[in-house]
């Protein structure tokens, strides 16, 4: 199988930067070196950032710390910057810098070690020491210039500041993605839908992804070219990975339509490949020369990376894949989902997820099925697909709107759970959850914020991380989570669409 072409994250980087001034002397500037590489060294061994931390030399001049911002808004693997002022560096140095900076930031406040040696503390000692003098003129002027930065105070040795700098750096790794990625649609949204629509100009503006259309027929072109030998490949792997319904296996009745399924997806790899596509969608109003429904393929490609949105839907597709890029290495997966229908059983309540086909199977609970079914719409032969249900645990679902004037982020944290019963009728993959902070107080908030119908499951990132993204990209974020109520939701979005408004024309 081919996953979506990225940078790896171990080639992935942040460069700590390091601010000082030449009033210290050598022997200070030294120790500012050696404490600062120390700092970086421990934060990268921690294991819990999912990128390289790179010490950059201390910086003591405004000319220096221009030139090390230019070197890493150029370079590709740098996907952030750490900055820390160990000593006291005259924040009028970093102005022109932060200025040019073009990657997202993060404020470290720091200092060398955990406890202050109380008997020994001398002038020496307070002039190397002052942290907690030099980042707040560091933060004055990054606060001056509106620079969007994330800012986390404590000690390195702390678990708890190395996963908010962790979440800082996934965050960051979405920016990159978001900045890179092309998105292809095979054909158009489905007819008369609102909430698909968007504007891909504006996309492309604010994020930096490249959204266009292709006809389904040239997608077709190269699914029908597709070898035999690929497809008997492709089938040998279903046969080990799943378990396949007798119908469908060599001897079956069916097994010529899982072959044809087979080949959509080898087809739909090759496209995206020689394309330098990253995230798609499908239609199925459009389905051109496909005989199938495209169902197994997009979920095993969702499964290897690639974004994806139903119906025409480009942005959930854009949302899919920067989630997926943020959550790699993390345990949970991660889903296109949609709210399908409810259970109203006071105090049991809760929501069944589904989509017709395109379920993501890394949220699995167990080895998948793979099956054949009728389906209703489309009007084409029955897909395959596989069927599953959600690994129950705690996750978020999260959907993106376009307001007209802005793009809005809505988020409701989640527990994913066991159906009550078995759905041996059911012949979808599907997620079972609870809302927090219940499903009434859920439904409300997610209708008053007009967030979509198509959403992104995720058991591997979280609030933090989409709150960091959010920061990155200018982009408004409603988070639904135990403490929300109806009332206080919508004060927020009321407040929060004056604040959106004016920012605007700043």
């Amino acid at each position: 199988m081919t996953a979506p072409a990225e940078t790896p994250h171990e080639t992935r980087e942040v460069w700590f930067l390091t601010g000082s001034q030449q009033l210290y002397g050598d022997e200070t500037l030294r120790q500012v070196a050696d404490q600062s590489q120390a700092i970086a060294k421990d934060l990268d061994a921690s294991g819990a950032l999912p990128v390289k931390v790179v010490w950059r030399p201390a910086l003591t001049s405004s000319s220096a710390i221009h030139a090390a911002v230019l070197e890493a808004n150029a370079a590709p693997g740098c996907v952030g910057v750490i900055t820390w002022m160990h000593t006291f560096s005259p924040a009028k140095m970093w102005i022109t810098a932060l200025d040019a900076l073009r990657k997202p930031m993060l404020h470290l406040h720091t200092q060398a070690g955990v406890e202050l040696p109380w008997s020994s503390i001398d002038m020496d000692f307070m002039n190397l020491n002052q942290a907690a003098h030099g980042d707040r003129e560091f933060g004055f002027v990054a606060a001056r210039l509106g620079v969007a930065r994330k800012v986390v105070a404590g000690h390195v040795s702390n678990p708890a500041v190395v996963a908010r700098v962790a979440a800082w750096a996934r965050a960051a790794i979405g920016v990159a993605e978001l900045r890179s990625l092309r998105l292809t649609r095979f054909g158009d949204n489905m007819r008369d839908v609102a909430v698909t629509e968007g504007d891909k100009v504006e996309a492309q503006l604010r994020f930096g992804v490249s959204v266009n259309t292709y006809g389904v027929n040239d997608l077709v072109a190269v699914v029908d070219a597709i070898a035999d030998s690929e497809v008997d490949s492709l089938v040998a792997e279903y046969l080990d990975t799943y378990d396949v319904a007798p119908e469908l296996r060599p001897e079956g009745e069916r097994h010529e339509s899982l072959r044809y399924g087979a080949r959509i997806e080898a087809g739909l790899r090759a496209f995206l490949t020689d394309g330098g596509f990253r995230a798609f969608t499908t239609n199925f109003q459009d389905l051109g020369g496909l005989r199938q429904l495209p169902g197994l393929a997009v979920q095993r490609l969702m499964a290897d990376g690639y974004g994806f949105g139903g119906e025409g839907d480009w942005k959930t597709s854009v949302l899919l894949r920067t989630t997926k890029a943020m959550a790699q290495g993390r345990p949970g997966g991660t889903s296109f989902m949609e709210d399908y229908t409810y259970h109203l059983v006071p105090g049991e309540e809760k929501i069944l997820g589904a989509h017709m086909l395109e379920v993501c199977p890394s949220i699995a609970s167990r080895r998948p099925s793979l099956e054949i079914h009728p389906l209703g719409i489309g009007d084409r032969e029955d897909p395959v697909r596989l069927r599953f249900t959600a690994a129950p645990g705690p996750g978020i679902v999260v959907g993106i709107s376009d307001l007209g004037d802005r793009f809005r982020l809505t988020l409701n944290e989640i527990d994913v759970v066991e159906p009550d019963a078995d759905l041996p009728r059911l012949p979808v993959a599907c997620a079972v959850w609870e809302p927090r902070p219940n499903l009434y107080t859920s439904a409300e908030s997610w209708l008053l914020a007009g967030a979509p119908h198509h959403t992104v499951l995720s058991a591997a990132v979280g609030v933090e991380e989409f709150r960091d993204l959010a920061e990155m990209v200018a982009t408004e974020l409603v988070v639904i989570d135990a403490a929300t109520t109806t009332e206080s939701l919508r004060q927020e979005l009321r407040w929060s669409a004056a604040y959106h408004r004016l920012a605007a024309r700043l």
